[in-house]
């Protein structure tokens, strides 16, 4: 199987962010079926979305960068739910360890579990105390009515819980699910091998204090410590390549419960590299717990494998339907809408939004500038409802005589922004203003810029004017909505080799702070293969397709990077390969590659 990655026509996904509660955008009147401006919307939407109800989000605009530590953002909804696995030495208590701290989630480890009922001489600790004295497995019905009872105590109801290393076979998964106990997310720490037999082997036990050392990774601090220091009997070669043979086995089984919720996570890095993975997805499912109690039955949710519970993950269904329906424009109004504030309250100051849905897709013959101007007003407005001044800019003549007109798509576009519907508390012209992309165009009282969808046009480049504004604006934010940055060849067809390379190194400098795109078979347009999305300060998520036997679509999430994948890792990942064999992109999937 190959992928290409193509700016789509088709789309399909889950939703993460709508707002029909909000007066902002379901106020508007405009129908779902035309492919028209739209100008209802008014500004007493305050569109500043504090999601106080649900989220904690501190959505206030800040026009200087604030660098500051991201925090979880507490939910008033059901606490988090997560379960953990990895192999032996994986490092999975550390990472467990520090979940805890962040996050206050209630640790539960079968182990402690059994030690804990068998000392408390309890009915279950009894039972399984019988198999454990004689040499057996506490049958996993036992083990499972243990961590039931745990879980539903009221520490684990109100704080959330960590479920440390369970369940371990198919049965044990079934049972929970029978149960109803399902996380909201399973995270597995993947290590190699060879790696995971170093770290067993190497280590040391300290009998005097418990401690657990490395020889070569993590030294005993003095000599005494070092002569008293003793091997675990389960720490030999042959032991520890026993006991990984049976984990894999385990977690294998018990994987395709959870592979609509799994996220892999590389261990073989520092502990804080790997936390700092497991915290952004950890906060994202969060965000989306909260957020699914918004959605309610807005849209269709894909990723329902539960009765009664459902484990949504991102993006809405019946993206191959246009025009877009209502809910589906306003569920990615908002969703870039919240991706751009925490990245502007993060400090970031150069901005750029990639979204190629079909109504926002420049090249595809199905785009609705109208589309397009609804989703700038949405950003435009949340920065005047929260008192900032915002110009928003479109490419005006790009020369004189052939020259003198500005690329296709863009036409007309100044004059749609000026008559459409700004609110009625005059927003247009107080907090809002309509502008070209250039120097000139920055005003001291300006906080803030969008610039929509700049391009290079045949014979003249947009480069150097925004660079020139972008200069001017300093350190407040520029936001770039589908950009189309190529160098593209100058008049009678001669590049402008002169300072390509610096004109591209700007270009490369706007940061996404958020990215979407459908993904298709290579060479067409149907049937959507899955898509790939990213939402600041989350990683890029990709998502497969599935046809669910009802005849609905669902979106299953395969894999997360941090960093936008190659169509060799993308095409990697839907054949189930690992992500350290690589493949060599040769002809056209070189190029593409090259391009993605």
């Amino acid at each position: 199987m190959m992928l290409s990655i193509t700016p789509c026509n088709k789309l399909s996904s889950t939703p993460s962010i709508i707002s029909s509660h909000h007066p902002s955008l379901s106020s508007s009147s405009s129908s779902s079926t035309s492919s028209s401006i739209y100008t209802s919307s008014p500004l007493h939407h305050r569109l500043s979305l504090s999601l106080s109800s649900s989220n904690c989000y501190n959505l206030s605009f800040s026009t200087r960068p604030k660098f500051k530590e991201l925090r979880v953002r507490c939910s008033a909804s059901e606490p988090l739910k997560v379960m953990i696995s990895g192999a032996p030495a994986s490092g999975k208590g550390t990472q467990c360890e520090l979940i805890v701290k962040k996050f206050g989630l209630v640790h539960i480890s079968t182990g402690d579990l059994l030690r804990a009922e068998v000392s408390a001489g309890t009915e279950i600790g009894l039972k399984a105390k019988e198999f454990m004295n004689a040499g057996k497995l506490v049958p996993d019905e036992i083990v499972t009515a243990m961590v039931s009872k745990r879980l539903s105590q009221q520490d684990a109801k109100e704080q959330g819980w960590l479920l440390d290393g369970y369940p371990r076979s198919a049965a044990q998964a079934q049972s929970l699910e029978k149960m109803k106990v399902r996380p909201d997310i399973y995270i597995l720490l993947n290590v190699p091998d060879e790696v995971l037999v170093d770290r067993c082997v190497g280590r040391r036990l300290d009998p005097v204090t418990g401690k657990i050392y490395h020889i070569k990774n993590f030294p005993p601090e003095s000599e005494e410590v070092r002569k008293r220091l003793v091997t675990r009997p389960d720490d030999t070669e042959e032991k520890v390549k026993s006991r990984l043979e049976i984990y894999k086995k385990n977690v294998e089984a018990i994987l395709s419960t959870y592979a609509d919720i799994l996220n892999q996570i590389d261990g073989n890095r520092s502990k804080d590299e790997v936390f700092e993975e497991i915290s952004l997805l950890l906060m994202q499912a969060q965000e989306a717990k909260a957020n699914r109690e918004k959605l309610g039955k807005s849209l269709d949710i894909s990723n329902k494998t539960s009765p009664g519970q459902d484990s949504w993950r991102g993006i809405p269904t019946r993206l191959n339907n246009i025009p877009h329906s209502r809910e589906i424009r306003e569920y990615f109004y908002n969703d870039v809408l919240q991706s751009t504030q925490r990245a502007i309250n993060d400090g970031m100051t150069r901005l750029k939004i990639e979204i190629n849905i079909p109504e926002l897709n420049p090249e595809m013959d199905v785009y609705r500038i109208g589309t397009l101007m609804e989703l700038v007003r949405v950003i435009a407005l949340s920065f005047a409802d929260d008192g900032k001044r915002v110009k928003v800019c479109v490419q005006g003549s790009m020369g004189d005589g052939a020259l003198a007109g500005m690329p296709l798509q863009l036409a007309g576009t100044r004059k749609i922004l000026e008559f459409m519907d700004w609110g009625e508390y005059g927003a247009k012209g107080t907090f809002i203003n309509i502008g070209s992309i250039g120097a000139g165009e920055v005003d001291e009282e300006d906080d803030a810029f969008i610039l929509v969808a700049p391009q290079n046009a045949v014979g003249n480049c947009i480069i150097g004017d925004l660079q020139a504004m972008t200069t001017a604006a300093g350190k407040r934010p520029v936001i770039l909505v589908n950009p189309r940055l190529q160098d593209l060849p100058g008049s009678s067809g001669i590049m402008q080799t002169m300072g390509r390379d610096k004109r591209l190194e700007y270009a490369a400098s706007f940061e996404n702070c958020y990215f979407f795109r459908l993904l298709y078979y290579a060479g067409t347009q149907y049937p959507i293969m899955g898509a790939l999305r990213m939402s600041h300060p989350y990683r890029y998520e990709l998502y497969k397709r599935v046809d669910d036997p009802s005849g609905k679509e669902k979106y299953v999430i395969m894999s997360t990077y941090p960093k936008r994948p190659s169509i060799d890792e993308i095409n990697n990942a839907f054949e189930g390969k690992p992500r350290t064999q690589e493949k060599k992109a040769t002809g056209i999937w070189g190029f593409l590659s090259g391009i993605f």
